[in-house]
Formats: C-alpha cells, sequence, structure tokens
C-alpha cells in the first residue's frame, strides 16, 4: 500500500528535472449541459426544418403560390422598367450632358493648331467632360452636306465659317453651366460662347420629373408588395391557428412559430424577383424588335439593351428582402392573438 504515494512523488520529481510539468486534471462536465456544436447543430436543423415545411406547403398550392409571386413579379417590374427604358432613352440621345454643349466659336485667323492647343486646355478643366475641336475645313464640308447648298458655297472665295470647340460639361445644372459659359467666353481666340439655357432648363425639368415619378410609383409598388405578402401570410396563419397554439401550449417561443411564416415570405420574393426578371427580359426583346425596326428606318443601328446582371441580381434580392419584411410585419401584428385559449 505504501509503494503507490512513492512512485507518484518519483514521477512527479522525474517530471521536474526533465523540465515537464504535471497537468493538472479538468472537472467533470456536466453530462446535462449540451455544448455549442450541439446547439449550433439544433439551430441548423430547426431552420432547415422550417424551410422544408414551407416549400412542402407551397408546393400543395402551386397555383395560388404562382399567382401570388406572378403579382408580385408585376409589381416589381413597372418601376425596374421604367428605370431601364430611361437608361435606354438616355443613351439613345448620346447623354444628357452631351444635349447641353457649349459652342465656341473662334475668330476666322484661329488656325488648326492653335484650335487643337485650346482644345486641350480647355478639356483639361474640372468641370468639362470633354472638348471637340471643328476646323474651318470640316465645318464647311459639314455645312454643305446637311444644308444642300454645296455648289453655291463652293463659288465663295473665302470660307465664311470659323472654327468651333464643342464643350461638354460633367452634369448638368444652369448656375455652373454659366458660369462655365462666362469662363469660356473669356478665353484668348473665344469670339462667341453659345448656350442653349432654355434647353437645360427643359432637359432638367424632364430629368427630375422622370425621378420622381420613378422613386413615388415604386414607393407605391412597394407597399402594396407589402399589403400583398402580408395578407398572404395572414391567410397561412390563420389556417395553422389551431396547430401554432398547440405549439405554444407545449412551450414554443414566439421565434420558432414565426420561423416557417418568415421563410414563406422569402421563398415568395425569391419567386417573384426571378418572374419579374423573367417577364422583364422577354417585355424589352418583345420592344426591341419594334425599335429596331423604327431606328433602321433613320438609319441607326440603335437597339434597346436588355437586363443587367446586376440590376436583376439586385432585383432578386430585393424582392426577398421585401417578402421577409412583409411575413415579419404580418406574423408580429398577430403573434399576440395566437395565445393557447
Amino acid at each position: 500500500m505504501s509503494a503507490t504515494p512513492d512512485r507518484k512523488s518519483k514521477a512527479s520529481s522525474t517530471a521536474e528535472r526533465v523540465g515537464g510539468s504535471v497537468k493538472p486534471s479538468k472537472p467533470p462536465r456536466n453530462p446535462d449541459e449540451p455544448d455549442f456544436k450541439a446547439l449550433l447543430h439544433a439551430w441548423l436543423e430547426s431552420h432547415r426544418a422550417s424551410l422544408i415545411d414551407s416549400l412542402r406547403r407551397l408546393g400543395k398550392q402551386p397555383i395560388g403560390s404562382f399567382f401570388t409571386c406572378l403579382v408580385m413579379a408585376v409589381a416589381l417590374s413597372l418601376p425596374m422598367g421604367l428605370a431601364l427604358l430611361l437608361d435606354n432613352v438616355e443613351r439613345l440621345g448620346g447623354s444628357w450632358q452631351r444635349a447641353a454643349q457649349i459652342s465656341l466659336f473662334m475668330e476666322l485667323d484661329v488656325d488648326s493648331a492653335a484650335g487643337e492647343s485650346l482644345r486641350a486646355e480647355i478639356g483639361a478643366m474640372p468641370d468639362v467632360d470633354e472638348a471637340q475641336w471643328i476646323s474651318r475645313e470640316s465645318a464647311l464640308e459639314e455645312f454643305q452636306q446637311l444644308s444642300g447648298l454645296g455648289e453655291a458655297l463652293k463659288e465663295l472665295p473665302d470660307n465664311p465659317l470659323p472654327g468651333v470647340i464643342l464643350v461638354t460639361p460633367h452634369e448638368v445644372d444652369r448656375d455652373k453651366l454659366e458660369a462655365l459659359r462666362q469662363q469660356l467666353a473669356e478665353m484668348p481666340g473665344v469670339q462667341q460662347a453659345q448656350l442653349d439655357l432654355l434647353w437645360v432648363e427643359r432637359l432638367s425639368a424632364i430629368l427630375k420629373l422622370g425621378d420622381r415619378f420613378v422613386f413615388g410609383l415604386t414607393l407605391l409598388l412597394v407597399a402594396t408588395l407589402l399589403l400583398v405578402i402580408g395578407n398572404t401570410i395572414r391567410l397561412h396563419i390563420e389556417n395553422r391557428r389551431t396547430e401554432i397554439e398547440v405549439v405554444k401550449l407545449v412551450g414554443g417561443t414566439d421565434g420558432y412559430v414565426r420561423r416557417p411564416f418568415l421563410y414563406m415570405g422569402a421563398l415568395y420574393g425569391l419567386g417573384a424577383g426571378l418572374l419579374a426578371w423573367l417577364v422583364l427580359a422577354y417585355g424589352l426583346g418583345w420592344l426591341n424588335e419594334a425599335v429596331v425596326r423604327l431606328a433602321g428606318l433613320y438609319g441607326s443601328d440603335f437597339g434597346l439593351s436588355g437586363v443587367p446582371s446586376g440590376d436583376g441580381f439586385s432585383l432578386v434580392l430585393g424582392a426577398v428582402l421585401l417578402g421577409y419584411i412583409g411575413a415579419w410585419l404580418a406574423v408580429a401584428r398577430h403573434l399576440s392573438e395566437l395565445a393557447p385559449r
């Protein structure tokens, strides 16, 4: 019986001589206390079960689920479609900034070398997006083609047209454009700086009107989507009222009760976003046929661009988020009424 303590003391002294240490014994873990891995697995399993249950319930009503997603898709595609059409109209015009160009008419004695030097100086300005030099010869040739007076202009002894620098500003703003025009008019060699401010004001008003219309329509349709998804989730809640009361009676938490409906709202949003993307792609392709035919009559190769991938993914993500928010609001409103009777 005395040999056991001696062996322990010898082992301890041997460990100290070789630089080791005796590891302290760990306290025994309570077998009834779940660890983090078990809790995470249970949480993931609960979410997986809620997702599968939501998919199964939507699959039992395929026609109703499809038409709900279709109504949401139509509401989603309207503002996105208008925004894409505005982008295409802007591309048709070249750019809104190009429509507000400042034309600098030069003195007649300014040659091409001086005009190119001044164009480079103007193009380096911070408020200027682009500057283009049109020589006197190029201006005369273009005028002959557009006016139909080519033979009559050839009889003139000298070229009466001056060189022109077309200045494209960075942004369409009346005050900034007027200040830029005055600054350019004072540069050497410039005879006149012309800007159609009335057209700029009209253009700015059209842009603001279009932006406000799209923004207002987006807010209105977002509110409509929340009402649609909220009413749909409310019907699902009413159909499962007895089941929910039993779950709460046996200790089910509000989060456990809420989770399947949140997944259901997100799935509605996902289906609506994908359908809206498909509707936009098909609608723009169908409309593009008529646009290409009309542009061809004017000798243009213009065509509508499709739905960019980034905008499409943003549309789907926004639809999922709206479905989730709508379901959350609907469940939060009726959760207090779901107490067991």
